[in-house]
């Protein structure tokens, strides 16, 4: 059983969270971006990896979840609070690494069941997307603060505190 790649996913990863979770600790909630505000970009965001990481077309909606909570189109009655994203947040990494533990090498090549993606495109896939978000939310972050949140990279220094 070859884990040479599935442990690069891993580590890369585990990266991807702890900069989303910085990104949710330091942002303002009600910051308005794109006329929605940023804690809406950030469930967005967070529902996506919820939804397509593993497989799209097996997927539960989280027990809060309304219609078009996650929609950046449509604006929600329902406002999530910063506890609240922080606990979806735990519960989709969770998920995500528990997924990623299960897997090999030769099953990145695989598409999930009534899936038209592999595993692989899937994972690439909310790589691009969160981060697309993420750097859109650390950017108001800097714009009100002056203050960058911190981004660790490909050595990633899991140590580190919230701002650089």
């Amino acid at each position: 059983m070859n884990r040479e790649l599935i442990n690069t996913i891993k580590k890369q990863t585990e990266i991807l969270f702890y900069n989303v979770n910085t990104m949710l600790q330091t942002c303002d909630l009600d910051f308005i971006l794109c006329d929605m505000p940023i804690w809406k970009h950030a469930y967005h965001a967070l529902h996506s990896c919820d939804q397509w990481f593993i497989n799209p077309q097996h997927f539960c909606e989280p027990d809060f979840h309304e219609p078009n909570l996650n929609s950046l189109d449509i604006v929600s009655e329902k406002c999530l609070s910063r506890e609240e994203l922080l606990s979806y947040f735990d519960a989709v990494r969770n998920k995500v690494m528990q997924y990623i533990n299960a897997l090999t090498d030769d099953m990145l090549y695989e598409m999930p069941p009534n899936c038209k993606y592999n595993r692989l495109s899937l994972i690439l896939g909310q790589y691009r997307h969160f981060y697309a978000h993420l750097g859109n939310i650390n950017a108001t972050t800097i714009i009100q603060t002056n203050k960058w949140p911190r981004v660790i990279g490909l050595s990633g220094d899991l140590s580190a505190g919230l701002y650089e």
